[in-house]
């Protein structure tokens, strides 16, 4: 009896679950990516005013296009940061089939993890911004012209420091995830650090303004997270190697 190659085999049906598993996890992201996204715009002026709180400024307003984008890119900034943690969970529910119960409970507490780094990059980044940067430009100045700052200048300057933050922020929780998968190991962080510091401090001179001390203040938390990635590393690793030691005594 031939069998009909028209119908797909078991392989190929486990692979179509498979996507359509994951189509159906990353469709549900989307929609609470958009229900964020209304929130967002829904506290447009309350967001908007607590960038606005610490600064003594007058922002000018030249077309409307920058309201709108103002608003857009602030809508998109929450709707990131609060779908970030339910795209996590679906990740996790997607491949947690094929983790053991351990392995399920350790990479679950990377999802709180990820969303808490990514708000304190945030807030780390605005911090930043308000008492080095922002005043740093200001005094360029020194009274000699009247200062203008549009919108839309004004908010890209703060998400062009605060976002970078926001997403290095998640350099040890990402070397520990790749640490404990095998990709990455301590001796590897430790062989490359020079260059790592060398990309960190390009980074500091692209999201700071060109004062070598104050890029280099800027570039000093990165270097603290790549220290802190290369000790978690470690940790991973040992536990690791722990682990797999016993197994092969057992």
């Amino acid at each position: 009896m031939t069998q009909d190659k028209s119908l797909p085999n078991d392989k190929e049906m486990g692979y179509l679950d498979h996507f359509a598993e994951l189509r159906k996890r990353l469709l549900w992201t989307a929609l609470v990516f958009v229900l964020f996204f209304a929130l967002g715009i829904y506290f447009v002026e309350e967001i908007r005013n607590f960038f606005l709180n610490d600064i003594d400024i007058t922002l000018n307003l030249i077309s409307p296009e920058e309201i709108i984008w103002v608003i857009f890119t602030i809508a998109f900034t929450v709707a990131f940061a609060g779908t970030l943690p339910f795209l996590c969970l679906q990740l996790w529910l997607f491949v947690r089939p094929a983790l053991t119960k351990r392995e399920q409970r350790i990479s679950l507490a990377y999802i709180p993890v990820i969303f808490i780094l990514f708000l304190t990059g945030l807030l780390f980044g605005y911090f930043i911004f308000i008492k080095l940067i922002l005043p740093f430009v200001l005094s360029l100045n020194d009274g000699m012209f009247d200062t203008m700052f549009t919108v839309e200048n004004y908010f890209r300057f703060i998400f062009r420091v605060t976002l970078p933050f926001a997403i290095f922020f998640e350099i040890p929780v990402i070397t520990m995830f790749l640490t404990s998968i095998g990709i990455v190991t301590p001796h590897f962080l430790h062989k490359t650090r020079k260059y790592a510091y060398f990309i960190l401090i390009i980074i500091g001179t692209m999201i700071s303004p060109p004062d070598f001390i104050l890029q280099i203040v800027v570039a000093i938390p990165l270097i603290i997270l790549y220290e802190i990635s290369i000790l978690l590393s470690n940790v991973v690793f040992k536990k690791k190697e722990e682990k797999r030691r016993t197994f092969m005594n057992d």
